[in-house]
């Protein structure tokens, strides 16, 4: 049975995938990392034919002691009914598109699987949980969607007011069952702290506190699925990914995959002028060395303080880490011009996140000649962002109809001061 430490205190007893999950934070602020990775055979994933069947082989494997294969099996493919294509650009370039879930990101896969399973967990104990999540632009709408309506679970959401698109903003305020949102006056790093420092407030103890941001173990063991999704669509064989990074959550979920057994050369960390990750990577500051949030045109990804840093180091190590990714920062202006090139050579509108993962592909090609394919994450639809398309293509975003329902929808949100004070006077 795959058991569950804190990065803070590996001595504690483990605890089993239900407990971390429902927790979300370990009580001493720490992340939950596995004790243990399954390896699998590439047969799991390259014999599927469909995410989902991917979900099922490979989650099994982590939960078989917890979850009977009957009762998984409708969990994972309720939650994973959505494609996940594959797109060439160039030669040996591909782009993985995440975003055709209901809420148009990645983060679906992750929020969506992980509400099935907590709602699972919750219902067989007779308990309920109030999950606390911050966002800097897409997990938040992505875990309002997934949870809302689930019968033990009240949803709390905290995001920077002023700070993400306006569609990504309608996404997080339409009203749904079961989630309260709220702007907070700060940034995404005030939103993320306020998060860390309500789950060890003693005032806050006798609720019944959980997370969904990708602190939570229960985001990353789905956020596997899709890279050994890529590989099985490229028939096997070694892959790079390059990554769009803020949290770093699905580069966990990437390292994971690996450790799994796929076989990734080299993950490519791309940033935007949240650059501590590509700081450390080079050697430039050490670990723990934050920056400053900055706000840029990927907003989602606008992430001075990135959680799963830690997880990283504590599964990794310095040296490991600077080996396995190399990373590199794409200011707002190689953004912009990234979307253009690809429009113009491809025909192809990427959303700014996934320019700025194409923008790491060049520059890691020119720098280094690696022949090996590389996949990048297309982490969101370029309809979320459409003033970034009109200022880098001068013509309108496509439409998409999960978004264009939202503007006749009633709204409900709070503005709060960037306090824990202010967050416990709702929770309480």
């Amino acid at each position: 049975m795959v058991r569950y430490f804190s990065t803070r205190d590996p001595h504690k007893p483990p605890l089993s995938f239900a407990e971390a999950l429902l927790k979300g934070l370990a009580p001493d602020g720490g992340l939950y990392l596995p004790d243990r990775i399954p390896t699998l055979s590439p047969s799991a994933w390259l014999e599927a034919s469909s995410l989902a069947e991917v979900g099922v082989k490979v989650l099994g494997e982590w939960l078989k002691e917890e979850i009977p294969a009957a009762d998984l099996e409708p969990i994972v493919r309720d939650a994973l009914n959505f494609p996940c294509p594959l797109v060439p650009l160039s030669e040996g370039v591909y782009v993985l598109e995440l975003f055709h879930g209901p809420t148009l990101s990645f983060k679906d896969f992750g929020a969506r699987t992980m509400a099935r399973l907590m709602q699972y967990f919750l219902a067989r104990r007779g308990e309920r949980r109030i999950i606390l999540v911050a966002t800097s632009g897409d997990t938040g709408s992505a875990v309002a969607d997934g949870f809302a309506g689930q019968d033990n679970i009240e949803v709390v959401l905290l995001y920077p007011k002023g700070k993400v698109s306006d569609v990504q903003e309608r996404q997080l305020i339409v009203r749904r069952k079961g989630v309260r949102s709220f702007a907070v006056e700060g940034s995404f790093d005030d939103c993320q702290r306020m998060v860390k420092e309500a789950f060890v407030d003693p005032q806050l103890s006798h609720l019944p506190l959980s997370s969904a941001n990708s602190i939570n173990i229960g985001r990353l063991l789905p956020q596997t699925l899709y890279y050994l999704w890529a590989a099985r669509q490229l028939g096997g064989g070694a892959v790079n990914f390059c990554v769009p990074s803020g949290n770093l959550g699905n580069l966990t979920g990437g390292i994971l995959a690996a450790l799994m057994g796929q076989d990734v050369p080299r993950f490519l960390a791309a940033h935007n002028a949240n650059h501590f990750f590509p700081d450390f990577l080079a050697g430039r500051v050490e670990a723990y060395q934050f920056h400053p949030t900055l706000a840029t045109l990927s907003n989602a990804m606008d992430v001075g303080a990135p959680s799963n840093f830690e997880r990283l180091y504590t599964l990794l190590g310095a040296d490991r880490l600077r080996a396995w990714v190399w990373g590199t920062v794409v200011l707002d202006d190689a953004t912009l011009e990234r979307m253009r090139q690809t429009y113009a050579q491809h025909g192809y509108i990427a959303c700014p996140h996934t320019a700025v993962g194409l923008e790491a592909v060049a520059r890691y090609r020119a720098a280094t000649a690696d022949p090996t394919p590389i996949v990048t994450l297309s982490t969101a639809h370029p309809a979320k962002f459409p003033e970034a398309v009109a200022q880098a293509l001068g013509i309108q975003a496509p439409k998409e109809a999960a978004l264009e329902e939202l503007w006749g929808r009633e709204v409900a949100v709070k503005t709060i001061p960037p306090t824990v004070e202010a967050l416990k006077q709702h929770l309480l």
